[in-house]
């Protein structure tokens, strides 16, 4: 009888060892799938060319919400400064307007443009309005953002800010409060970017 509950006791250890490195290896499998699939998905810019994440590969890359009348507007004036600063480090932020929050980006692509340059001087790449809340058919770079990467939640308004590092993995995360230019966000570009 013990040598029997010992045999039953082994097999249960030996296959729960194997069903955990058969799930720890598909959790590795699947984090990479979904790493290489949010850089390779196919990103449409406010100009109406198409890029991609990787293309940034060896980067520092700053991905924000944007929204042309939102009273936070003004960050872009922060953003454009990062931006001119560390860009030739290796630094690019990547602006992705959106009209999810109390209609506040209602604007075309092209008239998003041109009030991001004329009023902001903007020079840093704009994407195509896109939706970054769940509720509202929301993109898959967003999907992967708020559910996917180490930093997961709800977009809570315009201008929510996500760090990637030089390899693409999402290494920070910042509010819509946080201005660009804090010394958090300051310092943690300075740091992937070494």
């Amino acid at each position: 009888m013990r040598y029997q509950f010992i045999s039953v006791l082994m097999s249960v250890l030996v296959a729960g060892s194997i069903l955990t490195a058969h799930s720890e290896e598909g959790i590795e499998k699947t984090a990479d799938k979904v790493s290489v699939d949010y850089l390779e998905m196919e990103l449409k810019s406010i100009d109406g060319g198409s890029l991609r994440l990787s293309d940034f590969s060896g980067k520092v890359v700053l991905i924000v919400n944007t929204a042309s009348k939102c009273g936070f507007v003004g960050q872009y004036e922060g953003l454009e400064r990062l931006y001119r600063k560390y860009g030739e480090q290796g630094f690019v932020v990547i602006g992705f307007p959106c009209n999810d929050f109390k209609n506040q980006e209602p604007g075309s692509d092209s008239e998003i443009l041109q009030f991001c340059q004329s009023n902001y001087d903007v020079t840093f790449p704009m994407m195509s309005k896109i939706h970054v809340k769940k509720e509202e058919d929301q993109h898959p770079l967003y999907e992967y953002l708020t559910t996917g990467s180490p930093f997961p939640g709800e977009i809570t308004w315009n201008f929510n800010k996500f760090l990637l590092d030089r390899k693409g993995k999402v290494i920070g995360r910042f509010d819509t409060r946080t201005d660009p230019e804090d010394k958090q966000v300051i310092e943690a570009i300075e740091t992937a970017l070494r």
